[in-house]
């Protein structure tokens, strides 16, 4: 019995976790601020409760997870109508440096060590202080940079240069099924796609593991292969 009961409350907590976060909003774990990390662990801590605790109602922690589901929708609510709760409920973002300064205070506010800060730096590609104009810790703990005009990347415009627009590519076929819409919508059919794959020399959909088609109206395909490198080519 207790185990039908467990089964049961883990597919209502599934289902409720499913509503709420509907509610909520989807967010990329990168966007998630401080609050909206700290809801979340509590709401899926009080779902794991639901769904284990044979001995509780399930109609309390149901009720827990509401009201901090709905909570959070009021505060992101609110937040997108007034930027001073916005920037309370949030956080802004601060400038760690900049005007060639570090400001030691702001590194404070955001809690950050000037090591992290440099780790965080070098894995940007910035491997030294002087190359970096600007540098900003975002409210969702992200740091941000802006380059010195010297380092940045050069663009097509820097050299009076206007190429040609690129748009996303399409996927056609995946793990050897083929995305029958996808196709459709890029303007293609089944026997541009089997014209395609005769340019490539694969007899068969089933032989590609992913294909694409991009702005040059060609397919790129890559096939199935059972190779498995196991060197680390990076030490």
């Amino acid at each position: 019995m207790n185990l039908i009961k467990i089964f049961l409350t883990s597919i209502g907590s599934l289902m409720a976790m499913f509503v709420f976060t509907k509610l909520i909003g989807n967010k990329q774990m990168s966007q998630l601020n401080m609050f909206d990390y700290i809801n979340g662990i509590t709401i899926g801590s009080i779902a794991a409760e639901m769904a284990t605790n044979i001995d509780s109602d399930f109609i309390y922690p149901l009720l827990a997870m509401s009201v901090y589901a709905v909570a959070i929708w009021l505060i992101s609510f609110i937040s997108q109508k007034n930027l001073k709760l916005r920037r309370f409920f949030e956080g802004r973002s601060l400038m760690l440096m900049g005007n060639g300064k570090l400001y030691r205070e702001n590194f404070k506010t955001a809690k950050l060590d000037l090591n992290e800060f440099l780790t965080q730096c070098r894995i940007s590609g910035y491997f030294s202080l002087s190359e970096i104009n600007e540098a900003f810790i975002e409210p969702n703990g992200q740091i941000s940079f802006n380059p010195k005009s010297a380092e940045r990347p050069i663009k097509p415009s820097d050299m009076e240069i206007s190429p040609p627009e690129e748009k996303a590519e399409y996927t056609i076929i995946n793990d050897g099924y083929v995305m029958e819409e996808n196709l459709k919508y890029c303007g293609k059919d089944l026997n541009w796609l089997h014209s395609e794959l005769n340019r490539l020399g694969i007899g068969s959909v089933k032989d590609i593991f992913f294909a694409s088609c991009g702005s040059d109206n060609r397919l790129t395909a890559y096939k199935k292969v059972s190779d498995k490198p196991e060197n680390d080519m990076f030490q």
